[in-house]
């Protein structure tokens, strides 16, 4: 079970998981990511500081929403992952091509506006 949650500060779209994200519902988060890039909203934060497990069908959806963000010049950054999430970006090497915030705070702001 997850909840997504979705706030807008100015041109940034921030969006907040909390939860699992495993192959039962990797489909919704990544529909609830592709939902908002497709309105337009190309300045996306993605806050995991509620997810405490994440597939490979999650980082999956991440990698999608990102493609797809960057298409339309854009940018997808992630906000305070939990610890184990972190771990799962790292050996994945999301960590190399994904912008990883300690705060969703400083995740908004790292875009100019």
């Amino acid at each position: 079970m997850i909840n997504v949650n979705v706030k807008k500060f100015d041109s940034v779209t921030l969006v907040e998981v909390n939860g699992r994200v495993d192959s039962m519902n990797a489909d919704q988060f990544g529909e609830a990511l592709l939902t908002e890039i497709d309105s337009g909203n190309t300045k996306v934060v993605l806050d995991l500081a509620g997810v405490d497990y994440m597939s490979s069908a999650g980082l999956r959806e991440i990698v999608t929403a990102l493609k797809k963000v960057k298409r339309n010049q854009g940018d997808l950054r992630i906000a305070q992952p939990s610890e184990r999430v972190m771990e799962v970006l790292e050996i994945a090497g999301l960590n190399t091509i994904v912008q990883i915030f300690p705060s969703q705070s400083a995740a908004v702001g790292s875009y100019s506006y």
